[in-house]
């Protein structure tokens, strides 16, 4: 889009093309002009002359009849008898003879005003006419090289377009104002009084336009004509040409026709908003029309007859329908052609821009066709958008969207063809359905530029998300290119771009304010689990732009297929993460749990499609089609298990925020269950998840929310579900607690066995048999669903756990039942509850063990001194624990270890690294090794626990990692040297003799491991050890600088894995940057004052 027109140059315009003659007189030129010529400054000292006021304080006193009576009577003296004016007399007398209404007028002395206004007239038409001669001259040399070019001969000084201007203003307000009827032209005030004779108003009305008209074209006189009178004259060549015959009496019919033929010449010629503008103040104001906000300050304008409104409708139109009408139409009604502050006031009046919208929006009459105004004003509308001035871009972007959104709800189908698809146009001709022969284009082309696409991403968030309008039209139109941005939208995340926001922001707009399921199904689309949203071609591609946008171009096909797979799934695993982002941000409208909830269902259905596809026999021979419907099941398959696997991992508890749509999540939880019994490798997880489930119903029907009438209602769906799986379910317990479930709901609470209870306080964490108070305050059971409780994130115990725990607790405090227990206070529990928990963290279920320890490393940050008291039994669990499988489970007990390390570093550290040395007996060499790759991670945190102080313990440490870096396992030998180079970077100037072994041992290994990933940790250490070090690194390393050196241009040159290249050249980089601080360190300016003695 072409920047805004720069102000208008209204001399130049005047001037740009040469209105028709209004005058039957001959004309000068060809003709014998007067000789000598006159002198510009005699022409202008006769202006001055003419509006000289009289000695007086009063500056109107030079228009009084008496004054111009006196002026004019001095200046035909002077012209008489005067010396060095025979020239003007001469070219004024040609003037007037080519004008006879303005001779009569001159010569008349009963009317001063006329006779002032026709003697000025005279005098600007001899003006011009010296000016036009002067400009016919050839050039003057300049003055020499370098010097500023001379003024052209028919320039004006700055004292002479001062006169000029006073000239011209009383010429118009003597000779025009006064003939033209009340209504048209008029500005508000006090009524002029009426020239006499009445029967001479159209002659002498013509007589003055037709001088003016002609003083317009040419330039010097033009500009200050147009810019300050456009609208009189406007006003009298409307009245001649097209006004009634009652107003132009004595002027001819030709005369009238040329007069129009005037009027569409100025109106061509002149800047247009300003066309626009006193083509508006002629039209006047409607019948009954009250004034914008901050517009009561401001004259009201005068009703026009009903002729000049019309023909002013008519001009507008006409004004609307040239190229860059919309914008002249615009610039003129918003009074922003100038900037500033009118340009800010009208941002702020959003009336104004709704009107202008309305008008452009709406077909004039003199268009035949409402296509064709679609076709020849869309273009310019969508132009409105790419304004780039600040004052009015924002004004000019409200107008155009609240045209476009008009256009959208009167005529949809042309607004789509002319405004919808020209604006989605980039994003639509990459889309995976675009009638574009790209398998024919060579690899490498651009199909949308970067400034392209980035242009069009920026209206989409202009017309679509600020417009706010969410009609059916417009969500469809954006569902056809919402892959393409939702592509866009993934580039992006990946990348440093500025399109990234705006992205986002479409995306959640469209997801916010469509339906629910088509929300439901785009975000299904956007995962490829079915057809909802067009993707992105395949053979096109995102490219990083230059401007920190992005283009779209044609990429060669993969041949390798192998490399294809892998380029597929990395781009499926992006678009699941960033789908889960987006949700993320949906979480309070509830389309994230809905979402969450659905993909649940689709997992039932795959649970469902695996037992019928294990009870069905294979059948061999199956057809190519089979095949390609079985695999794309199969991917299908997949899609959903790391889409719900993503969610469960990224997705807050904060995800359902109503018990509707924790009943959705239970039911689809228990229908996969009833459908699909816990077997095989996933019977733990299955049985996890429903133990989650149905913990969750027993704690909102223990009290954890509190309930309603309308949320028994919605709790009473699970009803048939928990009675099937009571009924079906191979475990005994699960069916007890799906009956003592379904007789709570049944009972509304008032009838809750003791399975509900247990399973309740296993869900919330809690000691069994304390109770649960509800949320004070809270109203219905929203707030505490989604408010930030961890109830369904925690709530993974099975409903055996509890009951199990109880056992054990009745029969260890059998003793002391005869008094009463003190209650356990929650920051510093009592020796029994850190039993219990010592109890718990060997719970068979993951989720209750993990919660055990979770707490037990609390008491130790709270320094409880009961647990510090037992540290070595502490520290014996979490140990234990850390040889878990569940993640979950291990990184609770490897916070443990750490936290209690840090508290007694003398006394854990060296069992640590005992252990870290030997591994336990009676392990395979795998589970050793991951063991020890735990216990490298608890060291690691130890080390960052303890900061300056691990110089203290450098020595064990460093020879520690060393043994680890020689064991068989390749994992293992990778993950000690990233721990020896955090140590190593950690230590900085504390290395001291330990440096000459780290060398020895990283330039072993870089250049004899069998395993890429193991020598890319060794060159990784260098990386770290460098970057610790920074500028110190020549003193600290002075001694194997050098190995060091060597090793890295070694790996460079011989190094076949490309990431350890990487790496190295990273390292020499460092090294780099380190020489060249300390060969060449930066020039610092100093001041330093001495003081002598």
């Amino acid at each position: 889009m072409a920047p805004p027109p720069p102000p208008p140059d209204l001399p130049k315009m005047a001037a740009g093309g040469a209105a028709p003659p209004l005058h039957d007189g001959a004309k000068m030129a060809g003709g014998a002009e007067p000789a000598p010529a006159p002198a510009l400054e005699r022409v202008v000292e006769a202006l001055e002359l003419l509006l000289r006021p009289p000695a007086g304080p009063d500056p109107e006193a030079a228009l009084r009849p008496e004054t111009l009576h006196s002026n004019a009577a001095a200046l035909e003296e002077r012209l008489r008898g005067a010396p060095g004016w025979e020239a003007l007399r001469g070219l004024r007398r040609a003037v007037l003879a080519r004008a006879p209404a303005l001779a009569a007028g001159a010569a008349g002395e009963a009317e001063p005003g006329w006779a002032a206004a026709c003697g000025l007239l005279a005098l600007l038409l001899c003006l011009k006419e010296r000016l036009a001669a002067l400009a016919a001259l050839p050039a003057a040399r300049g003055a020499g090289p370098g010097a500023a070019p001379p003024p052209s001969a028919d320039t004006l000084s700055v004292a002479q377009g001062r006169a000029v201007g006073r000239a011209l203003r009383a010429a118009v307000g003597l000779g025009l104002a006064p003939y033209l009827p009340p209504g048209v032209g008029q500005r508000p005030g006090p009524p002029a009084p009426p020239p006499s004779p009445p029967a001479a108003r159209g002659a002498r009305l013509h007589a003055a336009t037709a001088a003016l008209a002609e003083l317009a074209q040419h330039p010097a006189l033009g500009g200050p004509l147009l810019a300050r009178h456009l609208g009189l004259l406007l006003a009298g060549l409307c009245l001649l040409g097209h006004g009634p015959a009652a107003h132009s009496e004595g002027v001819s019919e030709a005369e009238r026709a040329r007069c129009r033929e005037a009027l569409r010449h100025i109106l061509d010629r002149v800047y247009q908003p300003l066309a626009v503008r006193e083509l508006l103040i002629l039209q006047g104001r409607p019948k009954q029309s009250p004034p914008s906000p901050g517009e009561e300050t401001k004259p009201a304008l005068v009703r026009a007859p009903a002729w000049l409104r019309r023909l002013c409708g008519q001009l507008l139109s006409e004004r609307l329908m040239r190229p860059s009408g919309v914008q002249a139409v615009v610039r003129g009604i918003m009074e922003g052609t100038g900037g500033g502050s009118g340009a800010e006031a009208a941002a702020v009046d959003w009336r104004k821009c709704d009107t202008v919208a309305k008008i452009l929006a709406s077909c004039p009459q003199q268009c035949l066709s409402l296509e064709d105004y679609y076709r020849l004003v869309c273009p310019q509308i969508l132009d409105l958008l790419h304004i780039q001035d600040k004052l009015t871009a924002r004004q000019f972007q409200r107008v155009a969207t609240t045209t476009l959104l008009t256009m959208a709800k009167e005529h949809p189908q042309l607004a789509e063809k002319h405004l919808l698809q020209p604006l989605l146009a980039p994003l639509l001709r990459c889309s995976e359905t675009a009638e574009l022969a790209v398998d024919d284009l060579s690899a490498g082309t651009v199909l949308v530029t970067e400034a392209e696409l980035g242009s069009c991403v920026e209206d989409v968030l202009k017309v679509y998300v600020v417009g706010n309008d969410s009609s059916s039209l417009l969500l469809g139109s954006l569902q056809s290119v919402l892959g393409v941005v939702f592509s866009l939208y993934s580039f992006a995340k990946q990348n440093v771009s500025y399109l990234r926001s705006p992205c986002q922001e479409i995306l959640l707009w469209f997801l916010e304010k469509s339906e629910r399921e088509v929300s439901l199904a785009v975000l299904e689309g956007f995962v490829g689990l079915n057809s909802s949203v067009r993707a992105l071609h395949p053979r096109c591609r995102f490219r990083a732009g230059s401007e920190g946008g992005a283009a779209i171009a044609v990429e060669e096909t993969i041949s390798d297929e192998d490399e294809a797979l892998y380029q597929k799934v990395s781009l499926e695993q992006c678009h699941v993460e960033n789908v889960v982002e987006l949700l993320s941000h949906c979480q309070k409208s509830g389309l994230a749990g809905d979402f969450f909830i659905r993909c649940l269902k689709a997992l039932t259905r795959v649970a469902a499609e695996d037992e019928a596809d294990s009870n069905s026999a294979a059948v061999p021979g199956r057809s190519l089609l089979e095949l390609e419907q079985y695999h794309a099941g199969q991917r299908r398959k997949l899609l959903v298990l790391q889409l719900v696997a993503t969610l469960c991992e990224n997705v807050s508890d904060t995800v359902f925020t109503d018990i509707a749509q924790v009943e959705e999540f239970v039911a689809a939880t228990l229908q996969r269950a009833c459908v699909s019994p816990a077997r095989g490798p996933g019977a733990a997880a299955e049985a996890q998840t429903l133990a989650m489930a149905m913990g969750l119903v027993a704690a909102m029907l223990s009290g954890a929310v509190q309930l309603q009438s309308s949320d028994f209602a919605v709790l009473k769906r699970l009803v048939p579900l928990l009675e099937e799986l009571s009924r079906t379910y191979p475990e005994p317990l699960t069916q007890e607690l799906a009956m003592d479930l379904r007789i709570a709901i049944c009972t509304r609470g008032a009838f809750s066995p003791g399975t509900v209870g247990a399973a309740a306080d296993g869900v919330l964490g809690r000691k069994p048999g304390t109770g649960v108070q509800s949320p004070a305050g809270i109203p219905g059971a929203a707030p505490s669903l989604g408010g930030g409780q961890a109830l369904p994130r925690r709530g993974h115990s099975s409903p055996s756990a509890p009951r199990e725990r109880s056992d054990e607790q009745s029969a260890s405090h059998e003793p002391s039942t005869a008094g009463p227990a003190p209650a356990p206070c929650a920051d510093s529990p009592a020796p029994a509850g850190l039993q219990e928990l010592l109890v718990s963290a060997y719970d068979p279920q993951p989720p209750g063990r993990a919660a055990a320890l979770r707490h037990l490393s609390s008491l130790i940050t709270q320094r409880d001194p009961e647990a510090l008291r037992l540290q070595e039994k502490l520290l014996e669990v979490f140990l234990e624990n850390v040889q878990h499988e569940d993640a979950f489970v291990y990184l609770s007990a490897i916070q443990g270890v750490a936290l209690l390390s840090s508290e007694y570093p003398e006394r854990i550290l060296p069992v640590l690294l005992a252990r870290y040395g030997c591994p336990a007996r009676g392990t395979e060499d795998t589970a050793a090794a991951v063991t020890r790759m735990k216990l490298g991670e608890v060291l690691m945190r130890v080390t960052r626990a303890l900061g300056d102080m691990v110089f203290k313990h450098r020595e064990p440490l460093v020879q520690a990692f060393l043994r680890g870096a020689r064991d068989p396992d390749g994992a293992l030998r990778a993950s000690s040297l990233s721990n020896l180079g955090e140590l190593c970077q950690r230590l900085g100037f504390q290395l001291g003799s330990i440096v000459q072994e780290v060398t020895s041992c990283l330039t072993a290994i870089a250049k004899t491991d069998p395993e890429a990933e193991v020598r890319r940790a060794a060159v990784h250490v260098v990386v770290l050890l460098l970057r610790g070090l920074s500028e110190k690194a020549t003193e600290v390393l002075q001694d194997v600088l050098r190995d060091l050196y060597r090793l890295l241009k070694h790996v460079v040159a011989a190094e076949p894995d490309g990431a350890t290249v990487l790496h190295a050249q990273l390292a020499l980089e460092e090294l780099d940057a380190v020489m060249r601080r300390v060969l060449f360190p930066p020039q610092a300016l100093e001041k330093k004052i001495v003081v002598l003695p």
